[in-house]
């Protein structure tokens, strides 16, 4: 038995015949240590309300659990609600599990504020969820904080800073208006079974709306305009931003930037004055 009086994840895993399916965007965890820090990393446990994305056979749910939180997890994979159950069982009245898509469950309705995120997101659909969670229009948001595996590529993009290789879309997206911190890398050997890439936990916490993030620019304008600029990122704005139906050349003059530049040099204050001017002029 473990520490937290369950069966090893190796054992629950061969029990329920749980093998990873690539399309589901699955890789477990085992390590009940390292599932252990990544709840710690999301705040104080105890009595915390936490919304968990594909907990699989429970790793990280236990470690949630285990330091006192109650935790809402949505699972598509129907294979592991038995494995989930037993851990319902072990702390009854704490662990919440819903089947289906999170794509198409609004997880907001689930829960009572505050709540937190956390989860090993299913690589298939985390970056889009990122996104969901980082553009409402009401802010701040129902969640006080993310803490969140990513690809570790995709979570240098989330804290990379402007002129850099790895700045473009995420980047704006997650800093506008919140703070996000790469806070340790996973190494593939974690896994099972192993990814071909390491991983790393990403927190985002959000942060006051700076005035430069104001009406009349929405976050569905922000995403536009980011979105065209980093489509063509090797190009210059004049041409990258042909895709949003309007003269690039008077966009740029009329938000005070080189129409020369690139996208990748463009500041988050410069990015939100674009998309100002955008939703003016159209």
């Amino acid at each position: 038995m473990a520490a937290d009086g369950l069966p090893p994840l190796r054992a629950v895993i061969a029990r329920h015949g749980l093998s990873a399916r690539k399309a589901l965007g699955q890789n477990f965890l085992l390590d009940l240590n390292l599932t252990g820090r990544i709840a710690r990393a999301s705040g104080p446990l105890e009595g915390a309300t936490v919304v968990e994305i594909g907990p699989g056979p429970g790793g990280l749910t236990r470690a949630l659990l285990a330091g006192g939180a109650r935790v809402v997890a949505i699972e598509r994979d129907a294979r592991c609600l038995e494995a989930l159950a037993d851990i319902a069982a072990h702390w009854p009245g704490r662990l919440e599990v819903i089947e289906g898509d999170a794509l198409e469950i609004d997880a907001s309705g689930l829960v009572e504020e505050p709540a937190r995120i956390c989860a090993n997101l299913p690589y298939n659909i985390g970056t889009e969820l990122l996104v969901r969670w980082l553009s409402p229009d009401a802010w701040p948001p129902w969640w006080e904080s993310l803490t969140l595996m990513f690809q570790r590529e995709v979570a240098e993009r989330v804290v990379a800073a402007p002129g850099s290789k790895a700045y473009g879309r995420l980047s704006v997206l997650a800093q506008w208006r919140a703070e996000a911190r790469l806070l340790f890398p996973v190494h593939p050997s974690a896994f099972t079974p192993p990814p071909k890439v390491t991983s790393a936990v990403l927190r985002v916490v959000p942060g006051a709306m700076p005035e430069t993030a104001l009406a009349p620019a929405s976050p569905t304008d922000l995403e536009r305009v980011v979105a065209a600029a980093f489509s063509q990122r090797r190009k210059m704005l004049r041409q990258s931003l042909k895709g949003l139906g309007l003269d690039p050349a008077r966009l740029l003059e009329l938000a005070e930037i080189d129409a020369t530049r690139r996208a990748e040099t463009l500041t988050i204050p410069e990015f939100l004055r674009l998309a100002r001017v955008w939703a003016t002029e159209r």
